[in-house]
């Protein structure tokens, strides 16, 4: 077991599983078509000398280093040689635009960067090449730094600059504190531009030993990961890469266009997830038996009914249908544990609410699946249900060592190493998060008498997809209302796989449209005619352009009349009323998803 209470920093608890587990295989990634593992002693030798190399670049204590990487092998050796480096870890999605980069690149005041592929530096170098004290951007892959005039280092480069430097990197990580600055982790605030979240290393640390505690009752041995989510999510970052690590496991690199495939050729033994995955795999599951007619269908349904009973009315179940259910478990639920590889021990599920009614689709189909709860603020799991003792409608229990207790206004306060030093160049917005130590989450809940919490509502506007991103809803809707054609906007998408939109058309494009097209210029008409809806998906699409794929807006409905004071949707001070549209167009807005299926 790793003695979590007197590690110091990550990178001692990565050498330390290295020296410990030597020529086991540990990282896993697809080379022509098939899985090829590295071993620990590799990583560690490549981890140390990226690190040397970042130092002989000019690289110290407490710079940043931002990283822009997909899911693999290198993710982990950047992340990590970084902060042997003694410097900080500034991870960035892949899906970021330019103007995404230069925000994170300046405000983390960047020295350098590592970016893997030719596609990927083509959005971070124009980006780059606006930040003048940074120093280069490493490149994993051959790129063309054009007319940036940024300076270029390649990967393999640097590993072999470092081997040949004398500093001992292990001596230099024993020298990094507990409560150092580990990594900032850029999220959505509530004034749309990104925050970054700074994190010391004991914060992710304490999250891994109440991992640890809460999975121990599985009999953790062996452990086989599936990484796919990104790991620039802070979720991914101490769930899918620290943990496993703290652990011993093996950490196999998917994707989300490859994962049912690995699923079944990896045969992962725990899996954290985002409720998205479930809501995709229950849309396939369910189409594919639909399609299904006599025995095979009835069986499942029938596994369905009787694991829905077991869970919710256990009293209900006669002795003839205990007998039915382990013949269905064998027919049909060894089928489901099947796509999965067939030997997960459990599934996580954080990142964004889960739906009771998912829940209950897949734990009635024989599958462990344990809600969690967190946020980047809090490295970020805060609460997961335990293995023996799951109760769906809730997020468990908060994890060993942290506090958490609900404010008078129902808001759901955190207390712990957890929790973040603060927004990183941002005093106000930290002493407003943070107060006497407690971090205000901005999401409304309850506990109830075991103990488990309850989110009831969101306090904050930020919306978290079933992917569990954050989106800024007033950046996106700035973005569109900047557009001649379009007034007012409300962007809908909390809990759900992409962002949905309701568009006030500007009354001057309305009227002239109206007019060229020998129509009525009355709103309500126009929300439901088709050539004027196309004219409006033209705007949109040209905002989509602007926008990272996570704030593009997939669907819209147009609105009947403009968001004002007089009909409630709109404050005094012209500010609009979430609650208020929501509750004029919330079925209109929900219906495009319906539509989109």
């Amino acid at each position: 077991m790793m003695d979590y209470d007197r590690l110091v920093n990550l990178p001692k608890l990565f050498f330390d599983q290295a020296d410990r587990l030597g020529d086991k295989l540990f990282l896993w990634a697809k080379r022509d078509g098939r899985f090829v593992g590295r071993s620990w002693k590799e990583t560690a030798a490549e981890v140390s000398s990226l690190s040397r190399g970042l130092r002989a670049l000019g690289i110290g204590v407490g710079d940043r280093v931002v990283l822009v990487c997909e899911n693999r092998p290198e993710w982990l050796i950047a992340d990590i040689a970084i902060m042997a480096a003694g410097a900080v870890s500034v991870p960035a999605y892949v899906t970021n635009t330019s103007d995404d980069h230069f925000h994170i690149l300046n405000n983390s005041g960047a020295k350098a960067a590592i970016v893997s592929t030719a596609a990927l530096a083509e959005r971070l170098l124009p980006a780059a090449a606006r930040i003048k004290d940074l120093n280069c951007v490493v490149t994993l892959e051959p790129a063309d730094a054009g007319k940036s005039g940024v300076r270029l280092r390649a990967w393999k480069d640097l590993v072999s600059l470092g081997e040949r430097q004398p500093d001992d990197v292990r001596e230099r990580v024993g020298r990094i504190k507990r409560n150092e600055l580990s990594c900032i982790i850029y999220t959505s605030g509530t004034g749309g531009l990104p925050k970054g979240v700074a994190l010391s290393h004991g914060s992710m640390i304490s999250n891994c030993k109440g991992a640890y505690k809460l999975l121990l009752e599985l009999g953790l041995s062996d452990e086989v990961f599936l990484c796919f989510l990104p790991l620039s999510h802070s979720y991914e970052h101490t769930a899918g890469m620290f943990f496993p690590t703290s652990i011993g496991a093996q950490i196999y690199y998917s994707s989300a266009e490859t994962l049912a495939q690995d699923m079944v050729e990896v045969r992962p033994t725990i899996m954290t997830a985002v409720p998205r995955l479930y809501e995709s795999l229950h849309q396939r599951i369910r189409r594919g038996v639909d399609r299904e007619r006599g025995l095979k269908r009835a069986l499942f349904e029938k596994a369905l009914e009787l694991g829905t009973r077991r869970l919710e009315r256990p009293e209900s179940l006669t002795l003839g249908d205990r007998l039915i259910d382990l013949v269905v478990d064998k027919l049909v639920r060894n089928k489901v544990r099947g796509r999965f590889g067939g030997r997960l021990k459990a599934l996580v599920s954080g990142g964004a609410p889960l739906s009771y009614d998912i829940g209950l689709f897949f734990t009635s189909l024989g599958l462990l699946l344990l809600q969690g709860y967190g946020q980047t603020e809090a490295a970020p799991v805060v609460s997961c249900n335990p293995p023996s003792r799951v109760k769906l409608r809730t997020v468990g229990p908060p994890l060993c060592d942290v506090e958490v207790k609900i404010a008078e206004d129902g808001e759901i306060l955190v207390r712990g190493e957890l929790v973040m030093q603060g927004y990183w160049n941002d005093p106000a917005a930290t002493a407003s998060t943070i107060r006497d130590g407690w971090l205000h989450t901005g999401d409304i809940g309850v506990v109830d008498s075991d103990g488990y919490i309850q989110i009831t509502d969101r306090k904050k506007d930020i919306i978290v997809n079933s992917g569990g991103d954050n989106v800024s809803p007033a950046r996106v809707e700035s973005a569109l209302t900047l557009q001649a054609e379009i007034a007012q906007a409300y962007v809908h998408g909390d809990r759900h796989p992409y962002l949905v939109g309701l568009l006030v058309p500007d009354a001057d494009f309305a009227e002239n449209w109206a007019k060229a097209n020998n129509r009525s210029k009355d709103l309500a008409a126009l929300a439901n005619d088709r050539d004027f809806h196309a004219a409006m998906d033209a705007v949109v699409e040209r905002v989509n352009k602007t926008l990272s794929l996570i704030e593009r807006v997939r669907r819209f409905a147009l609105a009947t009349e403009p968001f004002t004071v007089a009909n409630g949707q709109m404050t005094p001070s012209l500010k609009i009323r979430r609650h208020a549209i929501r509750k004029s167009y919330g079925e209109r807005l929900e219906a495009l998803y319906e539509a989109q299926r």
